[in-house]
């Protein structure tokens, strides 16, 4: 069986908040770094504002750098294509990306990092920088959908 959907453009806001949540989930633990360096603050008084400022200044450093990153990728011309209007065709072997009828191109479920389904959306994570969001609106019934979950769950995606 074959899933179609219907044709869907990631908007390129919605692309930064998903690619930004994504890396907090992942690299959530780099905040200790900047917390044991603010905590060096409490054995130097004489210094403590310093440490504390320069703490704050690195976290909200490192997510507007990956804010810029994430942004800079909606403006790159190599990047457009996730932001086109395209339909997907997904079975158990690949999710073939369609732009038009005669113009596609398939990611094989190996190339998948990880999948995550939210209450109205499937997330593929190809890579950091790169996903497939397949909201349930595109699909063309329920049928569709739980197919989907059951591909995702026979290749251990999600449980």
């Amino acid at each position: 069986m074959i899933i179609k959907t219907k044709k869907y453009q990631l908007p390129k806001n919605t692309y930064v908040k998903i690619a930004l949540t994504n890396l907090v989930k992942k690299q959530w633990w780099y905040i200790f770094g900047p917390i044991l360096f603010g905590c060096i603050a409490f054995f130097l008084p004489d210094y403590k504002w310093w440490f504390i400022v320069t703490a704050i200044i690195a976290v909200v450093g490192y997510i507007l750098f990956w804010a810029i990153q994430f942004t800079g990728v909606t403006q790159l011309p190599q990047n457009q294509i996730m932001f086109d209007k395209l339909t997907y065709e997904i079975d158990s072997r690949q999710v073939l990306i369609k732009l038009n009828p005669k113009q596609g191109s398939p990611i094989q479920w190996n190339m998948v990092v990880a999948a995550e389904k939210s209450k109205d959306a499937y997330l593929l994570i190809i890579n950091k920088a790169q996903i497939i969001h397949l909201p349930f609106k595109i699909f063309n019934s329920d049928n569709d959908i739980r197919f989907m979950d059951s591909i995702l769950k026979r290749k251990e995606y999600i449980k």
